[in-house]
């Protein structure tokens, strides 16, 4: 969701004139479809509701991001250039976090709902409507 908000602040604009220049077709859709992307599916997996199907979108944008931004950058996410006056100056991020967000990602899908989550709570709500017990 952070990086929805980040997008929002900053201008879609901004982040759609990003996207054309990395070659990405219809950029201000695409950027637009991001950003409704990491605030829906971001917030959706926060309270659990609907986390298997959120996944997809959520895959998508990691994979777009892994290919056409951070692959050229290798995969250490942290690449230390310098102390400089202005203090530590890092260089661009490789594939390591994406593939660690993919992982977290996974994790959740395979997992299942938790007790805490909404998906929980529809799914025992499901079972015990058809089952015949009274509320």
């Amino acid at each position: 969701m952070v990086h929805g908000f980040l997008k929002l602040e900053r201008g879609v604009g901004v982040f759609a004139a990003a996207l054309a220049g990395l070659g990405i077709p219809a950029p201000d859709f695409m950027a637009w479809c991001t950003v409704v992307i990491e605030l829906v599916a971001g917030g959706a997996v926060f309270f659990g509701a609907f986390v298997s199907l959120m996944c997809v979108p959520m895959v998508v944008v990691l994979l777009v991001a892994i290919v056409k931004v951070h692959w050229q950058f290798g995969f250490s996410s942290i690449k230390f250039l310098a102390v400089t006056a202005d203090g530590l100056q890092f260089g661009k991020p490789g594939v390591e976090c994406d593939l660690l967000y993919l992982a977290a990602i996974a994790v959740l899908y395979l997992a299942g709902p938790d007790p805490w989550s909404i998906d929980y709570w529809l799914k025992s709500t499901s079972h015990t409507r058809g089952s015949g017990i009274a509320r």
